[in-house]
């Protein structure tokens, strides 16, 4: 079970919690690093996932397939609401998603696989790292400095709550990209993520036909990328470039292709 993903999208969300009274109004516009979203977009994107939680929508044909704009259209649908109007929604829906979370953890029905469009299928108890991974993003990496225009500042980050939102993005390398970023992968290729949140995984190529890329426990392969598991919540989403954060042992070739084109939802 994921049930370290609950507390740490629970603290997570309790952090945002406490900095949204602290948002003025010209805050509230200001762009965020998230690109094209505002400081009030990133809370409508937050609610409208809440609300979806909660109360789930009937699929409609003419949504967009990629799930980026899929948010963008979610996010564009409130973008004639007021302040007060975003932020109520979100703290309406937030503290109902965590139980509908929580109660995701329970079997037998923990186990149910849940198609998420656009991002792949995940057991339903790993739902809790999908929203761990999207509050600590969005609140540290585009709303809070030095990237967001925010300047309060919360904890460090730590075991608790980094690696449920590691978990998730791991489980979503196989699925969110399909065959342009199996291509990339010739050899095993080692992530060696470090600090809170720490882990290593290999990434081994697909074997053909439908089953793509394997993310396995430990050290499988000679070539490693080398990260902080933190950093790599910033550079696994293309917030900063790679080079940035990573350093390659081995065979930079073989690492290089993944790096170049990963690009976690």
């Amino acid at each position: 079970m994921t049930r370290a993903g609950v507390a740490s999208a629970r603290t997570s969300s309790a952090q945002l919690a406490d900095i949204v009274p602290r948002v003025d109004d010209e805050q509230w516009e200001s762009p965020s690093a998230c690109k094209g979203w505002r400081v009030i977009d990133v809370i409508a994107h937050l609610a409208a996932l809440a609300h979806e939680a909660v109360e789930p929508p009937t699929p409609h044909p003419s949504w967009p397939q990629v799930r980026e704009r899929y948010h963008d259209m979610r996010v564009g649908e409130r973008r004639g609401w007021n302040h007060r109007e975003v932020i109520d929604e979100w703290r309406r829906y937030t503290p109902r998603q965590l139980e509908l979370l929580e109660a995701g953890q329970k079997t037998p029905r923990a186990d149910d696989p849940i198609p998420v469009p656009g991002l792949g299928t995940y057991p339903r108890h790993l739902l809790a790292d999908t929203m761990a991974f999207n509050v600590l993003c969005h609140l540290r990496y585009d709303l809070l400095g030095p990237r967001g225009p925010l300047p309060f500042t919360v904890p460090a980050p730590t075991d608790e709550l980094v690696a449920p939102a590691v978990e998730f993005m791991l489980a979503g390398v196989p699925q969110m990209q399909g065959h342009d970023l199996d291509a990339a992968v010739t050899e095993p290729l080692v992530l060696d993520l470090t600090g809170p949140g720490a882990t290593t995984v290999t990434i081994l190529p697909a074997e053909g036909g439908p089953a793509g890329l394997t993310v396995a426990p430990g050290a499988l392969g000679s070539t490693q990328v080398h990260s902080s598991a933190a950093d790599f919540i910033c550079w696994g989403t293309t917030r900063t470039p790679w080079r940035e954060h990573c350093e390659i042992t081995r065979d930079a070739a073989v690492a290089e292709p993944f790096l170049d084109r990963l690009d976690i939802i």
